[in-house]
């Protein structure tokens, strides 16, 4: 484990920093009980933390109303709360092969069993997406737009703010999964034209698994899929319909809010700017370490502007797998290989045909060395089955 040199941070993020765990361990010892459901004051405590996290959020994300940030298991329960909540029988939704299964597959399911029509827009060889391809598909029955702000298998991000402006002037709800950049990149709800963003803290957010959310932009209507408890207004028989009670259900995951506290009050002391510049130099001595090695191909990383530290790679006439494999058990190297739950971009990348790709997502706490030694192991893998 010491010599773990670990490069799936697109996956999760790991290690965490120091303080996320001592405070997640402090907080759950003396604050583990319910917010929101009585009284006292270990309670109102734990509710204090829990609204300060929603705070920092709205804040990050230049929102309103700190009740508009709901917490959820992760950005797939997050996903599938908006869509869900946001379609009827009937409505068109465009989309981009860039997404991870997280909107694929409900949107599918959407499509499946009532009847919504989904528009899927390809990228370009460089791993973006044209805004003027969405205004070619808009129809009289568009009603939402989802867009992956930074895929997290070739690592572009893609111009929301653009796209956000065309949903503003149709009338379309904009949807924006944050999952990988949330915690890289700044999001402006206002200045980029978001209806609502997804996030997940356990990514680029330095916090635990099992946490997550969304905000929810004032006016905008996401209809209630679920009912539950919520610890307020116990008598009334359907769910409420303020926020954030509208979309949070049963007890929260306070220890995995604690984590997200801790981890937010670390990223904004360090900045989120300098963190990302840090991964993005790693990025970059890793793609003119690649570009060097014969029989290896990498995908959309020629111009790492609008990137993150994700890269995707593939060794000539060798299996993906195969690599993460060797990488792991010869040289102590964690990756991410196969179609990274983003079926689609393999699909137009043609790697779907070899099954997928070796993914490699550099993290806060990676190092020059850790991409020096990356890069070797892969050298010698590569003139040893590369062909």
């Amino acid at each position: 484990m010491d010599n773990l040199i670990y490069l799936d941070n697109g996956a999760t993020s790991f290690p965490k920093p120091e303080p996320v765990y001592a405070f997640m361990d402090e907080f759950y010892r003396n604050n583990g009980v319910s917010p929101g459901r009585s009284g006292y004051d270990l309670a109102i405590e734990t509710g204090n933390i829990v609204e300060d996290t929603r705070k920092s959020l709205t804040r990050y994300f230049n929102g309103t109303d700190p009740n508009r940030l709901v917490f959820s298991s992760n950005s797939t329960d997050a996903l599938n709360l908006a869509i869900s909540g946001l379609l009827n029988p009937g409505d068109h939704v465009i989309t981009t092969a860039l997404e991870h299964n997280s909107v694929l597959r409900p949107l599918y399911h959407q499509s499946l069993y009532n009847h919504v029509e989904v528009d899927y827009i390809p990228f370009d060889g460089n791993g973006f997406v044209d805004p003027d391809d969405f205004a070619s598909r808009i129809k009289s029955n568009t009603r939402l737009i989802v867009v992956n702000h930074g895929s997290n298998v070739i690592g572009t991000v893609q111009p929301i703010k653009e796209i956000g402006k065309l949903c503003k002037g149709i009338g379309a709800t904009f949807l924006v999964d944050a999952s990988q950049t949330a915690g890289k990149l700044p999001i402006d709800i206002e200045a980029q034209n978001i209806d609502v963003v997804v996030f997940t803290g356990h990514k680029s957010l330095l916090g635990p698994t099992g946490i997550g959310g969304l905000y929810v932009k004032e006016n905008v209507i996401i209809k209630q899929t679920r009912a539950g408890g919520t610890g307020v207004k116990s008598a009334k028989r359907t769910h409420l319909e303020e926020y954030p009670y509208r979309l949070e259900y049963g007890t929260l995951n306070i220890v995995g809010i604690a984590g997200l506290y801790a981890s937010l009050n670390w990223l904004f002391e360090k900045g989120i700017d300098n963190i990302h510049q840090h991964e993005m130099n790693l990025t970059r001595q890793l793609r003119n370490g690649l570009a060097e090695i014969d029989n290896v191909v990498t995908y959309c990383v020629d111009d790492l502007a609008d990137h993150i530290g994700v890269l995707s790679f593939n060794i000539k006439g060798f299996e993906a797998v195969n690599t993460g494999t060797i990488l792991d058990g010869e040289y102590d190297i964690a990756c991410r290989t196969g179609l990274q739950c983003a079926p689609l971009v393999h699909e137009q990348l043609g790697t779907d045909r070899i099954h997928g790709t070796v993914r490699m997502g550099l993290g806060p706490f990676n190092t020059p060395s850790h991409v020096e030694k990356a890069i070797g192991a892969i050298r010698e893998i590569a003139s040893t089955y590369g062909r």
